[in-house]
């Protein structure tokens, strides 16, 4: 919207012309994002606040300082980011860009499974939401979907590539393949990060460590000259991305304000499916999806923890780590909840160094 409007006066005011630019667009979204939140996060949290209806369930068997400490914390606070994102993104990107409106599309969708299963969880008062099942086959229905509007948007030669991280000439194209591994990018991701969000800012920062990765990719990605430096696939039309890539880290910045310890809301599965959907949709646009495996390694390690110590609990009748995912096996064994979110924290800005050498060291 405003987007358009400075642009065509730009003609009779030439310091307009910056708002043709993406990298400043991304600042400002970023910026506005930010106040958007900042602003309604009071008076949103008080309105949940307001009613006990809104307060996220406590896991029975998790730490008993969790009962403590975080019982009466509303949830939900997945549609104050993703209110903060739809904004600034209506406000300063393309929104006729269908690379856009895909991510916009996979927010949307994954919050709708998040919502519901918030809502189930605080209607039954208890931790489990709707089933592991019918949550799977959902994720499973939109990431298909999402993959569909993204390969018709992918020109015919670079639909199906799949480029390995390091090497400048080991580029795949696995044809009809792609779209089991695209709905396994899509749903690990979002399973990841949901997975991840256990403690007060956890899955916050590393959310936006990630988020600033890609928009650098996506950058990069839909300018010609640096894709072809790089020797990674040029996507065109993709850059108008880092305008929602920026809204994002935003929102994630102004819910930290409100998420950092003690946290006075939750992101809850709302926000938290939603924002991991966006990153793997994003790693997929932009053919990074290793990439995003090594960047969001955090999320990866936390989502493995669980995969571990269900299949040793099944097969061998015993349990690797004290309590899954990862972050509870570290409180139960005395860590501080401030310890493991900083340590974690350290983790995701390494595993994001890592990744980004990738684009140079081919």
């Amino acid at each position: 919207m405003l987007n358009y409007f400075f642009q065509d006066i730009s003609s009779q005011f030439s310091f307009l012309n910056v708002f043709s630019y993406i990298t400043f667009r991304t600042g400002v979204a970023i910026f506005t994002s930010l106040i958007i939140v900042l602003i309604f996060g009071k008076p949103f949290i008080k309105y949940l606040k307001s009613s006990s209806h809104f307060n996220q369930p406590i896991r029975d068997d998790g730490p008993t300082s969790h009962i403590i400490k975080k019982a009466g914390t509303p949830t939900f606070g997945g549609i104050l980011i993703i209110f903060g994102i739809l904004c600034s993104t209506i406000l300063w990107s393309d929104i006729q860009n269908i690379f856009v409106l895909i991510c916009i599309f996979s927010i949307l969708s994954f919050a709708l499974i998040g919502f519901i299963d918030d809502f189930f969880k605080i209607k039954f008062k208890n931790s489990r939401g709707i089933s592991a099942f019918a949550k799977i086959v959902l994720q499973l229905i939109f990431s298909l979907m999402i993959f569909y509007l993204v390969s018709i948007s992918t020109p015919v030669e670079k639909r199906y590539l799949l480029n390995l991280p390091y090497y400048k000439d080991l580029i795949f194209d696995i044809g009809y393949f792609y779209f089991p591994f695209a709905a396994i990018v899509i749903i690990g991701s979002s399973n990841a990060v949901n997975l991840t969000d256990g403690l007060d800012g956890l899955a916050t920062v590393p959310l936006i460590l990630v988020t600033l990765t890609f928009i650098l990719i996506t950058y990069l990605s839909g300018n010609v000259v640096f894709a072809e430096y790089l020797k990674i696939v040029n996507i065109k039309n993709i850059s108008e991305v880092c305008i929602l890539l920026g809204a994002t880290v935003g929102s994630c910045l102004g819910f930290l304000w409100f998420n950092a310890p003690p946290a006075k809301i939750f992101m809850g599965d709302t926000g938290s499916l939603a924002l991991g959907a966006l990153l793997g949709t994003v790693s997929l646009i932009t053919k990074h999806e290793l990439v995003l495996f090594i960047a969001g390694g955090l999320f990866v390690l936390e989502a493995m923890s669980v995969i571990i110590q269900v299949f040793s609990f099944k097969v061998f009748g015993k349990r690797i780590f004290r309590m899954a995912p990862l972050h509870h096996h570290f409180e139960k064994k005395g860590w501080e909840e401030s310890t493991i979110v900083i340590r974690f924290w350290i983790i995701s800005i390494i595993l994001v160094l890592i990744a980004l050498s990738s684009l140079k060291l081919r």
